[in-house]
């Protein structure tokens, strides 16, 4: 076995797989199901480690590998009739990973719920992430630009749906936006390749 292969790999995981954690708790529905998409992932990365780049580039090829593993995950609950059941179950484990304190935590938790999946993926990239919008285009396969629009709207879109549950007497600013597809296409997502 090479050596500077097992501690480039060795360098890699430990610096990325916190974030990496982070990022499949999020998206999982449960702690266990988290560590299944590290470790596949990071399993893909040993088999693929001449392709990972050097730098920081590395963990946005960690995310997009992340992501396609549960992209697959998701498309064999659906084989198996599970998928509605599955993203019942992130949502209420996001709720019990936060721990809602007060109100606002509770209306925010609701509003985020209220977002198509594409909008929720993408503000949970920036937001919770820490993604910028070179990273996030990175890893949802557009660019940068495209990622700044689509985020410029799911920030309207989430502002109003935070507005209409905040229980606000003003009529929400942008209602109308709120989990609005239509001028937008058949979707705010960019073209994304199966993997």
């Amino acid at each position: 076995m090479d050596d500077g292969r097992q501690e480039r790999f060795q360098a890699l995981y430990l610096s990325a797989r916190p974030r990496l954690l982070a990022y499949a708790l999020r998206r999982t529905r449960s702690a266990e199901a988290a560590a299944d998409v590290v470790a596949e992932t990071f399993a893909i990365a040993w088999k693929c480690l001449d392709d990972v780049p050097g730098g920081t580039q590395a963990i946005l090829w960690l995310y997009v590998t992340a992501r396609n593993v549960l992209a697959n995950e998701v498309r064999r609950d659906h084989r198996h009739g599970q998928l509605v059941a599955r993203i019942g179950a992130v949502l209420t484990d996001h709720e019990t990973v936060v721990e809602p304190a007060d109100e606002a935590h509770i209306v925010a938790l609701a509003a985020l719920r209220a977002l198509d999946d594409d909008d929720r993926e993408l503000l949970m990239l920036v937001g919770w992430d820490g993604l910028d919008a070179a990273g996030a285009g990175v890893v949802l396969g557009c660019s940068p630009g495209a990622v700044r629009i689509r985020l410029h709207r799911a920030r309207r879109r989430l502002d109003a749906a935070l507005e209409t549950l905040s229980g606000d007497d003003r009529p929400p600013k942008r209602q109308a936006l709120a989990g609005h597809r239509g001028s937008e296409g058949a979707a705010p997502g960019c073209v994304q390749e199966e993997a």
